[in-house]
C-alpha cells in the first residue's frame, strides 16, 4: 500500500504550499512511505485526483484544492481531516495503515482515556475491599464484646445465689438465737413459779 499525495508544486496560494509542506514533513517524519503527484504541470494527476474525490467531500464549485490524500485507490481525506486526525493521535487510521510496533501516535483516544479510568475502578475495587474488611473486623469485635456481656451476665446469677445463701444463712441465726432466749424466759418463769410453794412448806415446818 502506497500513500499518494496530490500536490500543486507551483500553486500561487502560500496557504496551500504550508498545507502540502506540513502534510509531507509530517510523512516522512514518521516514515510513512507516500508518493507526491503534482497536479500542476500533469493533467492526468488533476483528472484523477478530482475524479476519486468523493462528492461530499468537494467543494461547492466542485473543484477539489490540494493536498488531497490516497491510500491507492481508496480515499483518505484533505488537510483539514488530515490534521483532525494528527491531533486525535490517530493519523494510521486515517491512512489505512496498520501502526508500527509501539507507536504511541496509533493509540486511539478510547484506550488512552480507560487507562485512568482503570486506575480509578482499581482504587475504587481497594476501597470496598478494604471497607468489607473493616465492617468483618467491626462485626467480630460486636461478637466478642456481646459474648464478654453474656458471660457477665452468666455469672450473676451465681452471684446472685451465693449472696441469697449468707442472707438465709444469717436469718437462721437470728431464728435460732430467738428460740435459746425464749428457751431462758420460760425457764425463769417456772423457777419463780417454783419459788412460793417452797417457802410455804417452811413456814408450815417452823409453827
Amino acid at each position: 500500500m502506497v500513500i499518494k499525495v496530490f500536490v500543486a508544486t507551483s500553486s500561487g496560494s502560500i496557504a496551500i504550499r504550508k498545507k502540502q509542506q506540513e502534510v509531507v514533513g509530517f510523512l516522512e517524519a514518521n516514515k510513512i512511505d507516500f508518493k507526491e503527484f503534482d497536479i500542476a504541470g500533469d493533467e492526468d494527476n488533476r483528472r484523477w485526483m478530482r475524479e476519486n474525490v468523493p462528492g461530499e467531500k468537494k467543494p461547492q464549485n466542485g473543484i477539489p484544492l490540494p493536498p488531497q490524500i490516497f491510500n491507492e485507490e481508496q480515499y483518505c481525506g484533505d488537510f483539514d481531516s488530515f490534521f483532525s486526525a494528527k491531533e486525535e493521535n490517530i493519523i494510521y487510521s486515517f491512512l489505512g495503515l496498520p501502526p508500527p510496533p509501539g507507536s504511541k501516535v496509533t493509540k486511539p483516544p478510547e484506550e488512552a482515556s480507560s487507562l485512568p479510568n482503570g486506575d480509578v475502578t482499581g482504587e475504587a475495587q481497594s476501597t470496598t475491599e478494604g471497607t468489607e474488611e473493616a465492617e468483618e473486623s467491626g462485626q467480630q469485635e460486636a461478637q466478642k464484646e456481646g459474648s464478654e456481656d453474656a458471660g457477665e451476665h452468666t455469672g450473676s446469677p451465681e452471684k446472685n445465689e451465693e449472696e441469697g445463701e449468707t442472707a438465709t444463712e444469717e436469718t437462721e441465726e437470728i431464728t435460732a438465737e430467738g428460740a435459746e432466749g425464749e428457751a431462758e424466759e420460760e425457764e425463769a418463769e417456772k423457777g419463780e413459779e417454783e419459788g412460793p410453794g417452797e417457802e410455804e412448806g417452811e413456814e408450815e415446818e417452823d409453827s
